[in-house]
């Protein structure tokens, strides 16, 4: 069932809004990842918990290649009193940027592009979007299982008294995805159960690694671990297939169908204060997200500078943008889930009422999908209707104050 069915109909709900109050404006958090990926959190239960005791009144779940975590999403915001949003992460590739060797939002590989699916629909998805996801989901697994199998035989180089069970890594740690986040959880979880001493375990993660670990705590070993073991260079390490990856057209594609808004989750100055190829002219940035089908930008704060936040954020709203923010979760450190800026700098207010008016369009959005068939973006064209951006806002207004 649609999250949005208890809700009354359009011209009821609208009868009853009121105007938006930038003195009352909510917390929000747009992109969290649950264990439906991978995340900071035990379970959604946990994840929503956190959110009602920290004032975060509009969550919004953002999983890799999955919807699953819908349906309990929904029902913990509904125990909370919490307004849900309903969003997906994916990777797609640009093969021109590739080319000409511009990294877009992936530091590290030109031309991938990390892209979110915003306000997706909680009714069921068509079959070519199911496909997709089942197909993207196989693929991930058959490569963490490969993972799995080379991180053993670094084990047994090593002289480890154990060895990793993928099977048991997923039915155990996951809820159906294995990613490397869970392996390398995993694997610390298995060190300690086998060597009772932290002086032990440091010794044999040295052994392992070559890495001195002794100030880290858990997060801090999961983050080596990965580093030193599965990424370029180390032993369990696994080339991405290029022709594997689906282009940005379609993954943009894929999110319209799921009745979602693409969302481009901007890197920012996460780069020591630099931001990177695509993204360091912002102008230039946004005309070519237009180009490409895109109206909505994200920012995950802790990565950017408030002075960054403030300035890209407003740019992006004068070009009609949807601007929204979030932390992620998507590694074992457990921070607030209140975004801030870099250095646990507070968001301004200017920056607040970009972001919570968005959000708002956003919630507006899904409602209407459900109620009218009709959102945000132009069925056509795939345009923002910017002509009802005061209408969505109170529409989403309401939602949020009804809560």
């Amino acid at each position: 069932m649609s999250h949005w069915t208890k809700y009354p109909e359009p011209d009821q709900l609208l009868a009853k809004a009121g105007d938006f109050n930038k003195d009352e404006i909510p917390l929000t958090n747009g992109h969290l990842h649950t264990p439906y990926s991978f995340s900071a959190f035990d379970s959604v239960e946990q994840a929503i918990t956190l959110a009602s005791d920290q004032r975060v009144k509009v969550v919004g779940i953002n999983d890799f290649n999955t919807v699953q975590g819908y349906k309990d999403w929904s029902e913990a915001c509904n125990r909370f009193n919490l307004v849900p949003l309903f969003n997906i992460e994916m990777i797609g590739l640009n093969r021109e940027d590739q080319k000409n060797h511009v990294k877009v939002n992936d530091p590290s590989n030109p031309g991938r592009t990390y892209i979110s699916g915003k306000g997706i629909t909680t009714a069921p998805l068509s079959g070519e979007v199911n496909e997709w996801l089942a197909n993207a989901l196989k693929n991930n697994n058959r490569q963490s299982e490969q993972m799995t199998e080379l991180l053993n035989q670094q084990l047994i180089k090593c002289n480890a008294p154990f060895t990793l069970r993928f099977q048991q890594i997923k039915d155990e740690l996951t809820k159906g995805q294995v990613r490397e986040r869970h392996l390398v959880k995993a694997l610390r979880l298995k060190v300690e159960e086998d060597f009772k001493y932290r002086e032990e375990q440091w010794a044999f993660y040295k052994t392992l690694t070559g890495k001195d670990i002794a100030s880290l705590e858990s997060a801090g070993v999961e983050n080596m671990l990965r580093g030193s073991l599965l990424k370029a260079g180390g032993p369990a390490f696994i080339p991405e297939d290029e022709e594997a990856y689906a282009s940005v057209e379609t993954i943009r594609d894929l999110i319209l169908k799921a009745k979602g808004i693409p969302t481009y989750p901007f890197l920012g100055n996460a780069l020591d204060g630099a931001s990177t190829d695509f993204e360091i002219d912002l102008p230039q940035t946004i005309e070519t997200l237009i180009n490409r089908g895109f109206f909505s930008a994200e920012f995950i704060t802790p990565r950017n500078s408030l002075d960054y936040l403030e300035s890209a954020a407003q740019q992006l709203w004068d070009n009609g943008f949807l601007v929204t923010l979030g932390t992620e979760h998507n590694t074992p450190a457990m921070e607030t889930l209140v975004p801030m800026a870099k250095g646990n700098t507070p968001i301004s207010d200017q920056l607040q009422e970009i972001n919570v008016k968005s959000v708002c369009i956003l919630l507006a959005h899904q409602y209407l999908i459900e109620k009218t068939g009709e959102g945000w973006l132009d069925r056509n064209s795939g345009k923002p209707r910017l002509e009802k951006r005061d209408e969505f806002i109170k529409i989403g207004w309401e939602i949020i104050r009804g809560e």
